[in-house]
């Protein structure tokens, strides 16, 4: 490989992880900007392009993030330039000093429905009623959680033209109803909240376990998740949904310091070292949860998943967890919100309390809606293992090692798969 080779590499990493980080900053900025939604991802994508080109040859900016804002910016202004309307819209491009303000600073006369966060504002008009459901799921990953087609095929077990389909189709209905780029007033909020909190979830999910890519986890993106999760409980206190997501990403959040071993490779919530989980997030989500019980009529999606992130959060081992709860717990889900990953997830907490070959014939009944899912073909390599069958169990983990997924998950698995080769019938080649 040649120096020009390893530059354009490292410049084009430098130019997807800083597309990863500022992307939906960059187009909620430009968005708010420019007054129209699908403008902004392509003039975001426009600077990406430049990006790419310039680089490795100049090398990489001190501000990333910046550069590609500026370079936008200038592609709007000539835009506009060739619309004749630069005159009108130039005053809006002043610099915009950054502000975050405590929540004991706020003032007595603020206005409990203004939230000055271009990003939450991002995530209202892709999540607007007037897009299928699928849609406003796939352009707000796209837009806010910066990810690829391919990541979100993955994500919402669809094909990638299906994905690619839908985001178009979408910016092109967004334009034409001409929808504004704001927070919805009170009466129109419902209406969202379920797609908006559905969207700051798979956004924390990538932070906690990164589709592709050589990392595990991104604790930023998880981080940004649960701040929007915040601020949208500043929004809409009274809803128990978002509390109850809160707690969720603060249980889960919790074991971040224990997830990686030294070498960046995953370590199952079994082998955690609970010492290093984070109690303050644990003591957060429990207040969440409290907060979430106050203003709940009953428990809801989010809620019985935060419940069951407790059973892990405060049992004081893997063996000593309260897995029959858990198993109670999965059963109500499965009820409230039937799906493929729901009755995989239930099947391990069955493993746990009748043992692996019952829950192998759940999971194996799930075959033919999880095929190429990884996490499908991981739980099933570890029940085979459980259940002593070496061979099978070595054949599922590099299995699930060669399907798409981030880069650290598929070398554990291969190691296991190593571990388990001494054990092998060495007859079966």
């Amino acid at each position: 490989m040649t120096t020009g080779d390893t530059h354009d590499i490292h410049a084009r990493r430098a130019v997807e992880a800083v597309w990863r980080d500022e992307s939906a900053r960059i187009v909620a900025a430009l968005t708010r900007h420019t007054g129209d939604f699908a403008w902004a991802e392509d003039l975001a994508q426009e600077a990406l392009v430049e990006a790419l080109a310039s680089w490795p040859a100049s090398g990489i900016p001190h501000n990333p993030g910046a550069w590609l804002m500026s370079v936008a910016k200038r592609r709007a202004i000539d835009g506009w330039r060739r619309r004749e309307r630069l005159a009108q819209r130039e005053p809006m491009f002043v610099t915009e000093a950054l502000a975050v303000e405590a929540v004991d600073s706020v003032p007595e006369d603020a206005d409990p429905d203004r939230i000055d966060d271009d990003v939450l504002r991002l995530v209202f008009v892709a999540c607007h009623p007037v897009l299928p459901a699928q849609a406003r799921l796939a352009l707000t990953l796209r837009t806010v959680a910066g990810l690829t087609t391919e990541q979100i095929a993955r994500a919402l077990l669809m094909t990638v033209p299906t994905v690619q389909q839908r985001i178009v189709r979408a910016k092109r209905q967004l334009a034409t109803e001409g929808v504004a780029f704001e927070v919805p007033d009170r009466a129109e909020r419902p209406a969202r909240l379920a797609s908006v909190l559905q969207v700051i979830y798979l956004l924390f999910t990538e932070g906690y376990s990164a589709a592709d890519g050589e990392g595990l986890v991104r604790p930023d993106v998880a981080r940004e998740a649960v701040r929007l999760g915040r601020q949208l409980a500043a929004l809409m206190p009274r809803e128990s949904e978002i509390w109850s997501l809160i707690a969720l990403m603060e249980f889960q959040s919790s074991r971040f310091a224990a997830r990686v071993d030294p070498e960046g490779l995953p370590v199952t919530l079994e082998d955690q070292d609970r010492r290093r989980w984070d109690r303050s997030a644990i003591t957060r989500g429990r207040e969440a949860m409290r907060r979430a019980d106050a203003a709940s009529r009953g428990v809801g999606y989010y809620g019985l998943q935060a419940a069951i992130a407790e059973c892990h959060a405060v049992a004081p081992g893997f063996a000593a967890t309260d897995w029959a709860r858990i198993l109670r717990l999965y059963d109500a889900l499965e009820s409230l919100a039937p799906s493929a990953v729901v009755r995989l997830n239930r099947a391990v907490a069955l493993s746990m309390t009748e043992g692996p070959e019952s829950a192998l014939a759940v999971v194996d009944g799930l075959e033919p809606e999880l095929s190429g899912f990884r996490p499908y073909s991981a739980v099933r390599a570890e029940l085979l293992e459980r259940m002593g069958r070496t061979d099978a169990a070595t054949a599922a983990f590099l299995e699930a090692a060669g399907l798409p997924g981030n880069d650290a998950e598929a070398e554990l698995l291969r190691r296991r798969a190593a571990r388990l080769v001494p054990l092998a019938d060495p007859s079966i080649e």
